[in-house]
């Protein structure tokens, strides 16, 4: 099984990974089986699995529900499960709380936070009680409102420089690895070089030690969503719908179910 040590392995010895989120149990079976060392039990189910239009709404049963899930179909992997909005940010005995049952609940062997700023005392202390902490900077969908939307982030030199100092105080606390989203590439190129845990890189170029994905992005599968980070690796949505218009055709037409589907006595 892949753990937080494997990860680091990985970082010293200059091999670049691929984290993926998962969010059931079937997907959670294939793309361990394909051998990808990490899967995220991300909050973004809230959109892409219940129909939200931002992450905010998702809840922890929301979250605790697919993460069982997932660590019912994947062996090998290292699963991270997403802290999601509200679990955290009140006290860090909340954190504690909410991280602990993440692990002893639902199977995760990690968690993942959002920011830096009080967030890297959690960290800290969610460290200090053996639970691994993924930290998250850049782009954080949880704070979008505040954000003012989906937008690159450290552009502005302080920006910038806020981003590459809360880089290195989360690594300070603890954190296993950082995921860095939606930065430029030169900024977050700087970060992972400055960092000896390893860098998760979406739509912040090739320079991170990994990257990740939403898998129904990836996959052409959440076809209506586009995005300059996302490079579709297959086409999906189409080809689903395509079986299913086919699969009625043969219904309607009395070609399905043939002989061969059917139980002579």
């Amino acid at each position: 099984m892949t753990t937080v040590l494997d990860v680091q392995r990985l970082k010293d010895e200059g091999r670049r990974f691929a984290m993926l989120t998962a969010y059931d149990f079937l997907s959670a079976r294939i793309l361990d089986e394909a051998g990808i060392p990490i899967l995220l039990v991300g909050d973004s189910l809230g959109m892409v699995m219940l129909g939200h239009p931002t992450t905010l709404p998702v809840t922890m049963e929301d979250m605790l529900h697919h993460a069982k899930a997932v660590a019912r179909g994947a062996r090998q992997a290292l699963l991270v499960g997403d802290m999601p909005f509200m679990s955290y940010q009140a006290s860090v005995e909340q954190a504690i709380t909410n991280a602990g049952r993440f692990v002893q609940e639902s199977g995760m062997h990690a968690v993942k936070l959002e920011g830096g700023g009080r967030v890297v005392e959690i960290t800290r202390r969610l460290t200090e009680v053996g639970i691994p902490v993924m930290g998250h900077l850049g782009l954080t969908p949880q704070s979008v409102h505040a954000l003012g939307g989906y937008r690159v982030q450290g552009r502005e030199a302080r920006t910038a420089e806020r981003l590459k100092a809360e880089a290195k105080a989360l690594e300070e606390a603890g954190a296993f690895a950082v995921v860095l989203e939606l930065i430029p590439a030169p900024l977050a190129s700087q970060i992972s070089k400055a960092l000896t845990i390893p860098t998760i890189g979406i739509g912040a170029g090739p320079a991170c030690d990994g990257q990740v994905l939403a898998l129904p992005d990836m996959l052409g599968l959440n076809d209506r969503f586009t995005a300059k980070f996302v490079k579709r690796y297959a086409a999906l949505a189409e080809d689903v719908r395509e079986a299913v218009r086919l699969y009625a055709a043969e219904v309607r037409e009395g070609r399905y179910p043939g002989p061969e589907h059917s139980f002579a006595k």
